[in-house]
């Protein structure tokens, strides 16, 4: 099974119906079906960089912005996306950024020198997948998963 990140932009608005929708089914579903143009799989779990950040003591505010990416805001009030019809329950459930704070976190990222932090893990792909927290069961390059591809898009 693969594990990825996955990324939805939505408006205030679907998510307010989202609630109202939750609150008013017998089995708490929100009703979520965003539109296919505003879902991005980014096919690679970011955690894992992370991960090998946290582990090598990498720059904490490149540790604070790559957890902000993927982890997104703990105070947002989307407690009703903990629904088994969004999210598989591996880590935490479904949380949001508000749109500036979306602007913000993609600028920063835009600076990282990707192929410098890529450039940090083991030379060997097995090791890199160990450092990154995947274990020896990784299949391919950890290098390779976060590089763009043809016809790759932001939401």
């Amino acid at each position: 099974m693969a594990l990825t990140q996955q990324f939805v932009r939505v408006t205030p608005e679907y998510l307010d119906r989202c609630r109202a929708t939750a609150l008013d089914s017998a089995g708490a579903s929100p009703g979520w079906d965003p539109p296919e143009a505003d879902r991005l799989d980014t096919d690679w779990a970011l955690w894992g960089l992370l991960h090998h950040c946290r582990s090598t003591g990498a720059d904490p505010e490149l540790i604070a912005l790559l957890n902000q990416a993927v982890s997104g805001d703990p105070d947002g009030n989307v407690g009703f996306l903990d629904h088994d019809e969004v999210y598989d329950g591996f880590g935490d459930p479904p949380r949001l950024l508000d749109p500036g704070a979306v602007a913000d976190t993609a600028a920063a990222l835009d600076r990282v020198q990707l192929d410098d932090l890529l450039s940090s893990l083991p030379a060997s792909t097995a090791d890199a997948a160990i450092s990154c927290g995947f274990g020896g069961g990784f299949d391919g390059d950890v290098r390779a998963r976060p590089a763009p591809g043809p016809g790759s898009r932001r939401p």
